[in-house]
């Protein structure tokens, strides 16, 4: 009888695997649908729509971007989460879907739980950033100014509990200083509103400040990474300029909803990988502003699992409730 069972299970198992083999051979079969829980022209959305274009041609299917933006990505996040584990439905899943487990009381989803996260793509910086004409040469002079004006001075972020709201809070309890936070739907809007002199300064990614910066219309004071960015070589990071304490680095990558077949997982990983090391492509995402990191699964999954206690560590320092 036992032998018997053995037989059985190793049948079973063979079957499975034939059956996953299958499942990989086969797909994809017809166009798939990349989430994207921000809007359109956003920088997350041009890193996807470069990826997407890349993975289109190695797939030989149409990979279809669809924008959901809303409550911080909650509202795309949680159209993925209940999406058919078939891989046909894709979501764009960053550092804020791991914040956002915190920051909010019912985000709709679990970040670690609800998805199976393929990989890594890009990284990027968190910038300070103040109008070009603004006179603030450095971060000394922000802090020296938010001190002889406390309360006076504003900045913008893209939204309550967002890295840079996180890390501007950070930063004012690290100097003991004050400004009026001013949260916006999300980073290109924060920027903008350093443009258009509605607040006197933001941390905004690096992919979204890059080209103001470049453009001589926003001047950058410092990065939050802990290391300078190469494109902004001159530039500073906060430990550099006195403020230590304060590093934000912010993740996007590709995940799919748990349950997706192992086999097809492999043939999306295969395919992104592929995609992000092709020059062409790489120099593209690089253009945005943003590091292309190429991760493992792992190495991905556990990025963000940091983000959650990181993320409870600084509402702690910061005094940032959950709404």
């Amino acid at each position: 009888m036992q032998t018997l069972n053995r037989r059985s299970l190793l049948v079973a198992a063979a079957a499975l695997a034939l059956h996953g083999a299958a499942l990989a051979q086969d797909y994809p079969a017809r166009p798939i649908k990349w989430v994207v829980p921000y809007l359109a022209g956003t920088a997350p959305d041009t890193t996807v729509r470069i990826t997407a274009e890349a993975m289109s041609q190695i797939l030989k299917q149409p990979v279809v971007v669809e924008n959901k933006g809303g409550a911080a990505g909650n509202l795309g996040a949680q159209l993925a989460a209940r999406a058919p584990a078939d891989g046909y439905t894709w979501v764009y899943s960053a550092t804020p879907m791991a914040t956002n487990m915190r920051m909010y009381r019912k985000p709709g989803y679990d970040v670690m739980k609800d998805f199976i996260h393929v990989g890594g793509i890009t990284r990027s910086d968190v910038v300070v950033v103040v109008a070009a004409d603004s006179g603030i040469r450095d971060v000394n002079d922000l802090v020296e100014r938010m001190r002889q004006q406390p309360g006076k001075l504003s900045y913008a972020s893209g939204g309550v509990g967002t890295p840079a709201h996180m890390g501007a809070e950070l930063m004012l309890k690290t100097t003991g200083t004050q400004a009026l936070h001013v949260p916006y739907k999300g980073a290109s809007e924060s920027a903008n509103a350093v443009l258009g002199k509605q607040v006197d300064f933001a941390l905004t990614i690096s992919s979204v400040s890059l080209p103001h910066i470049a453009g001589g219309k926003l001047k950058a004071l410092a990065v939050t990474a802990p290391t300078r960015n190469p494109r902004l070589p001159e530039v500073p990071t906060l430990a550099e300029a006195g403020l230590r304490g304060v590093t934000l680095v912010s993740y996007g990558g590709l995940s799919l909803p748990a349950g997706t077949p192992a086999p097809i997982v492999q043939r999306i990983y295969d395919a992104l990988q592929k995609a992000l090391v092709d020059p062409g492509v790489r120099a593209k995402l690089e253009t945005n502003g943003a590091a292309v990191v190429a991760s493992k699964s792992e190495e991905y999954a556990h990025s963000l699992e940091s983000e959650i206690s990181a993320t409870e560590k600084l509402m702690k320092a910061t005094n940032v409730t959950a709404q």
